[in-house]
């Protein structure tokens, strides 16, 4: 593993991605709308290339002009956590941001094969298992489905992996759910399981923010922890 792409790179989770990434030895494009959304890394650093660009209007050449040299696309996406984050435009923004990344990859697969890696939500449940979790929460979920567009959102970006690329073995996926984000300053020790253990509604566990970064840049590099989890949608917590 050499290089990656991460998408959402500015954000909470994404900033501790391309630091621990970078701290890992991978070089990466980290794509933000604004360089000075980057606070928490350094801008300096060898390995790191800044692309100031909004995902959702950069065409499919585009993208696939700056993942030709990249082994991975790990996106941090998600709805800012305001009105208009929430309930305004674009209500799909993980998932055109997946159709965007797949098409970019097809592009560059005749000889090629790549790795997304989307971090998703313990909310979302794993519908090649299929999961049954209680029915509090899944009345809960059917609810923010009807009317919170971003978990609907976090919805179709997996099933859209965990459906389009069911049969192209060039692009293989994991899809990475956390519980309950809190902000850590280290990582601690944590968990990894098939299914969520924990009722996500009324009993959720926590999950640090930099755990999920670091599960992430390992599902990145580490080929045998890749091998076990590709083409499934792995919960992280913390270890209590």
């Amino acid at each position: 593993m050499n290089k990656v792409l991460v998408l959402g790179a500015s954000g909470a989770t994404g900033q501790l991605l391309v630091e621990l990434l970078l701290q890992k030895g991978v070089e990466v494009i980290a794509v933000v709308r604004n360089s000075a959304s980057l606070n928490r890394v350094d801008q300096a650093h060898p390995g790191l290339q800044i692309l100031e660009r909004n995902i959702n209007t950069m065409a499919e050449n585009e993208l696939a002009e700056q993942i030709k040299e990249c082994d991975a696309v790990l996106s941090c996406l998600g709805h800012n956590l305001t009105f208009k984050g929430i309930f305004g435009q674009p209500r799909k923004l993980v998932t055109d941001a997946m159709k965007t990344v797949v098409g970019a990859m097809r592009a560059n697969a005749t000889d090629r094969h790549f790795k997304i890696i989307l971090m998703n939500t313990t909310g979302n449940c794993n519908q090649d298992i299929p999961e049954k979790p209680p029915f509090s929460q899944r009345f809960v979920v059917a609810l923010l489905r009807c009317l919170v567009p971003p978990h609907l959102d976090n919805e179709q970006a997996a099933d859209y992996l965990r459906v389009q690329l069911r049969h192209y073995s060039a692009i293989e996926w994991v899809a990475v759910r956390p519980d309950g984000l809190i902000n850590e300053d280290s990582v601690s020790e944590y968990e990894i399981m098939e299914s969520p253990v924990r009722n996500v509604i009324f009993d959720a566990g926590k999950t640090s923010r930099i755990n999920v970064a670091d599960f992430m840049s390992d599902l990145a590099i580490k080929s045998e922890l890749w091998n076990k989890w590709k083409g499934r949608m792995p919960v992280i917590y913390n270890k209590t």
